[in-house]
């Protein structure tokens, strides 16, 4: 039984069949590892678009294409310890395993010889529209929104593919014709009882799906060119983010997306302001490329043209690094705080998935101090702003068992409102939690302390310049920030290779130093194996910037440890022995 390709035209060529097994959520979960191994054969090309961008609908609800340069593979798990690569090799062995061997495929004799240098999975919706109220089960439960997965492989060499095909598999059942919009469509059952489709577009591209209707729809997207590279904000934004040799690219079509993942479960569900607000935002898109430190990311986000929702150009977080000293572990700064805070409530409020809920935080806050957080403190925060964490400093006036503090510096619009705010403060430490308030100085800066019951230094605010307020939560660190550090975090060198400097000027900015961090904190499992790849990581850098008034550029480089050089992975066939 073997598999014809069939050209556009419709003549055919008769060639072996490929069976490829796409599980719905085994791809949508593991799909970016499996790709991972699975294609690790040929040579890198530049393109501004992915692969398959003139076959994918564009109405996909995310897609991934992923280099077959089996080179960029063989180097990114050269990175890390022993730990985290025998945990990443382990994962890749297992996901290799299930999508060809179970199918009785060996990628490297069955695939690789004809694959061409880049591969593109792309998941796309149900055709039928998805609204909040459905679809609904018999049950009275929200019913789980199915979708269906496509892949775009490229065929660089015709006689190859021939050959490295000439030994059909056995399957369940038999391939079944027939024809849609001219092209042959292969149907069958696979192995493992999925349901497979294939087709092949112009004897270059193998389209294949887990759904025979998803196999019309991508050729009906392709003669009819309402494919991704023919959407207009998809072809724009792309290029703003092309590399040279990408590892990886994706791209996310945020409304439906959220759509969809509004519908999958009743308690996760999106309301309806808040899917209100993501429409707004048509897509999010991004590269992924291989330096000699790391991993390095570039990403771009873009609104809907009739987008009533529009961004402000403040890219101003240019100068809370230089007055944060050189060990500083951890530190985020963006151009405008208020601003910020109020774009987070609009597309945070009443969402599930947040991590910080607004109304909790202002209840919260409200609580704690009888201040009113927008009112109070937020109205007068419209400038640079930055929180970081600082490690301790040596102090026998307050001894603490804290190995470091938080340090939250803003730019006040308005000091006198300012001062006001801080004095409600203390009032409400000194009076509600009988903590002792001291006015003191460093050096010749007034500073206020507050000093709790047991004596231990709490907290300590003040003035840096005439407009920029200050607070330290935690261990006595304000002599390092009092006077101005003369060794300061923008010109420290783990800071300058961490966090990518392209973009300029900024409007947000982040850096991590995990290895500093991991000395002195302990992170939350959040999954499997977490903590030897956090052991993998030296460091973290992130840097935005607002193009205009509907785009927002993002760049982040995950700094990585130089690991061993690895071992080839064992075949399937030397692992069962």
């Amino acid at each position: 039984m073997t598999l014809p390709v069939v050209s556009i035209s419709g003549k055919k060529k008769k060639k072996p069949s490929l069976v490829l097994t796409l599980s719905g959520a085994g791809l949508l979960i593991g799909g970016g590892i499996a790709a991972y191994w699975l294609f690790t054969q040929g040579k890198p090309l530049s393109r501004d678009l992915p692969v398959g961008a003139n076959i994918i609908p564009q109405d996909a609800l995310f897609t991934v294409s992923l280099s077959t340069d089996s080179s960029q593979w063989e180097k990114l798990r050269s990175f890390g310890t022993k730990e985290s690569q025998a945990a990443l090799d382990q994962n890749l062995i297992q996901w290799r395993d299930r999508f060809l061997a179970k199918e009785g495929f060996d990628f490297k004799k069955d695939v690789s010889p004809w694959v061409g240098d880049q591969v593109t999975i792309a998941i796309l919706a149900p055709k039928a529209p998805v609204t909040a109220s459905k679809p609904v089960a018999s049950d009275g439960k929200l019913a789980t929104v199915e979708q269906s997965l496509v892949m775009v492989l490229p065929i660089k060499d015709q006689n190859k593919i021939q050959t490295a095909l000439a030994q059909p598999k056995a399957l369940k059942g038999k391939w079944v014709d027939r024809e849609y919009e001219g092209i042959t469509i292969k149907e069958a059952q696979t192995n493992s009882g999925e349901k497979l489709s294939t087709a092949v577009i112009e004897e270059r591209f193998l389209v294949i799906a887990d759904n025979p209707k998803a196999t019309e729809r991508t050729i009906k997207a392709y003669k009819g060119k309402a494919t991704l590279a023919a959407s207009k904000g998809f072809a724009k934004h792309l290029p703003k983010i092309a590399t040279y040799q990408p590892l990886a690219q994706f791209y996310v079509n945020v409304p439906s997306a959220a759509q969809i993942a509004s519908t999958t479960s009743a308690k996760r569900r999106l309301p309806a302001q808040v899917l209100a607000q993501l429409k707004n935002n048509k897509g999010l898109a991004g590269t992924v490329s291989l330096e000699p430190q790391g991993l390095r990311i570039k990403g771009v986000s873009w609104l809907k043209p009739s987008s009533r929702r529009v961004l402000a150009v403040e890219n101003k977080a240019n100068t809370m690094t230089t007055r944060l000293p050189e060990s500083t572990l951890m530190m985020f700064s963006g151009g405008n705080l208020r601003r910020l805070w109020a774009d987070y409530v609009l597309t945070s409020q009443k969402n599930p998935l947040s991590p910080v809920k607004p109304e909790k935080l202002r209840k919260g806050f409200k609580n704690l101090s009888g201040l009113d957080l927008d009112r109070d403190l937020l109205s007068w925060m419209g400038g640079e702003f930055a929180v970081s964490v600082v490690p301790q400093t040596p102090n026998t006036e307050f001894p603490q068992d804290v190995r470091a503090a938080l340090v939250f510096m803003v730019q006040a619009s308005d000091r006198r409102k300012a001062e006001a705010s801080m004095k409600q403060l203390d009032d409400a430490m000194r009076n509600q939690y009988q903590f002792k308030i001291k006015e003191d100085k460093v050096g010749q800066v007034p500073v206020t302390r507050w000093i709790g019951p047991s004596g231990t230094l709490t907290a300590t605010h003040g003035w840096l310049e005439e407009d920029i307020a200050f607070l330290t939560l935690g261990t006595p660190i304000s002599d390092k920030i009092i006077p101005k550090p003369k060794n300061i975090l923008a010109k420290a060198g783990l800071f300058q290779k961490a966090v990518p400097s392209e973009l300029n000027p900024i409007s947000t900015q982040f850096f991590l130093d995990m290895e500093g961090a991991a000395k002195n904190f302990s992170l939350p499992a959040l999954f499997p194996n977490q903590q030897s790849f956090l052991n993998a990581i030296n460091s973290v850098g992130v840097t935005s910037a607002v193009s205009d008034s509907r785009t927002t550029r993002y760049d982040i480089l995950l700094k990585l440890k130089e690991g061993d050089r690895p071992v080839e992975l064992p075949n399937a066939e030397e692992k069962s022995e």
